[in-house]
């Protein structure tokens, strides 16, 4: 089994890329996008985060999360907020002969996108690759257009025109 080493510094912000199982066709992200903010919410209720950027897209979805000083535990959140959503969903879903057998779901896959973010400018970049996903993927012709997105919390504090990277998808 391979061992993944993960920095253990408490305070760091992470990007993150997080899938679900079946991603062609499946849309249960944006169908369930109310479900998915209570699980958000419940867990940072009890285990404290900041999201500072987030697109959730109809089978995946990116964040930047900063934890806590002292806390680097970005595991047991991700659990937590999986295992919640999975757990309030009707099952059904197409389940592979080991996840039967680790009596497991089959909505999430097991694995996900970590990335420790080094600078200011990293942190940009991440939050510009967010805020750009939709359109990048083609469910948006337009940042703006995309609902579940952080953007129009960014473009409210300023931080971006409403019109931010309309040049680029022309």
């Amino acid at each position: 089994m391979t061992e993944y080493r993960r920095p253990n510094i408490g305070g760091a912000t992470w990007f993150f890329t997080v899938n679900l199982a079946e991603r062609h066709g499946n849309r249960l992200l944006v169908d369930k996008i109310d479900l998915l903010r209570q699980v958000f919410r419940e867990v940072r209720d009890s285990h404290p985060f900041k999201i500072d950027a987030m697109v959730v897209l109809p089978e995946h979805l990116h964040c930047l999360w900063t934890l806590p000083d002292g806390d680097s535990d970005y595991k047991t959140r991700w659990a937590l907020i999986k295992s919640g959503f999975s757990r309030r969903i009707p099952s059904g879903e197409r389940r592979s002969r080991s996840r039967l057998e680790r009596g497991e779901r089959g909505i999430w896959q097991r694995r996900y996108w970590e990335h420790m973010i080094r600078d200011d400018r990293d942190f940009e970049r991440h939050v510009d690759y967010i805020h750009w996903n939709p359109v990048k993927h083609g469910w948006a012709k337009r940042v703006g257009e995309w609902p579940h997105s952080s953007f129009h919390a960014y473009v409210r504090r300023g931080l971006y025109p409403a019109d931010w990277a309309c040049d680029l998808d022309e």
